[in-house]
């Protein structure tokens, strides 16, 4: 065989092996859908991924529980192209701005700010709020007639006040929230999240800081109470996306439309829970989801 018969061989032998590389993966282009390291949002990042598998023609690649710096560098750098954000962790730990309880608000701007300064696009939002919230026993609530913050103020000398650790020392936590209400507790407890409900169900702690689409609030009979001088900020969740890659799949848009409103805070606490209590998997949950949405 000729120098140039060999060439024109081997050159041929390499569009014919991309080619069938393509057939193989479908001709797809490959968007990756990532999510941080616990239920919520390992839920949310499935939920995104089952709905464009299932309307779009892109091959979805996962890259879930990753640490919630490690997902926000992730996305700026194109190693993941969408996943499911909060806006007040957004404003407070990447924006470094102050919180803003009015949930249009925050969401306007971090949604404006996203885009200028790291060409990130958020879609609408979900509709629930995971927040701070305290929540006590629905017998001690009910029997002294306590359904918001300001309600449980008078009580507070004689309670207990449990949080996970850390939350007595932010700026925006503790202290701020028992001047705001006139809260003056007896004693306070620092623990684990995950030891959190159990010690208020059982009363070792009379009041307990929790977020409010926890799974677990729909095992223990609880009542979460109101936040009625707005002390706690706005987290809203929504689909945060690269522009670029926006820009070559519009449909991305389309297909998560659906998304915006789809969900409250009580919802939500009950699918968190068909994972953290009931023990189905992330993905049956999300198919789950989909299908009560009649998507």
């Amino acid at each position: 065989m000729s120098k140039t018969k060999r060439y024109l061989f081997l050159g041929l032998l390499c569009i014919l092996v991309l080619t069938v590389a393509a057939c193989g993966n479908g001709g797809k282009k490959t968007v990756v859908v990532g999510a941080k390291n616990y239920t919520e949002s390992l839920l949310t990042g499935e939920i995104i991924a089952q709905l464009l598998e299932k309307n779009t023609d892109l091959k979805i690649e996962r890259k879930f529980n990753l640490a919630a710096a490690v997902s926000f560098e992730a996305i700026k750098s194109g190693e993941i192209d969408i996943f499911p954000e909060y806006t007040g962790g957004a404003l407070i730990h990447y924006l470094k701005m102050a919180p803003i309880n009015d949930p249009d608000e925050a969401y306007r701007v971090v949604k404006e700010a996203y885009q200028e300064q790291f060409d990130l696009i958020w879609l609408e939002s979900m509709g629930f709020n995971n927040t701070y919230a305290n929540a006590v026993r629905t017998d001690f609530a009910e029997a002294n007639d306590i359904k918001t913050n300001s309600d449980l103020a008078k009580f507070s000398p004689d309670l207990i006040f449990g949080a996970e650790h850390g939350y007595l020392d932010r700026e925006d936590g503790y202290y701020p929230m028992c001047e705001l209400y006139g809260f003056d507790f007896k004693d306070t407890l620092q623990m684990d999240v995950s030891l959190i409900y159990q010690s208020l169900d059982q009363g070792e702690v009379d009041v307990a800081n929790v977020y409010t689409t926890d799974g677990l609030l729909y095992e223990y009979d609880l009542t979460v109470l109101e936040d009625d001088k707005q002390f706690f900020p706005s987290y809203y969740c929504a689909p945060v996306v690269r522009a670029d890659t926006l820009a070559d799949h519009p449909e991305i848009e389309t297909v998560l439309a659906v998304l915006k409103d789809s969900v409250t805070e009580t919802e939500m606490v009950k699918y968190n829970y068909m994972v953290d209590g009931e023990k189905m998997s992330v993905e049956d949950t999300a198919a789950a989801f989909i299908r009560d949405h009649g998507w």
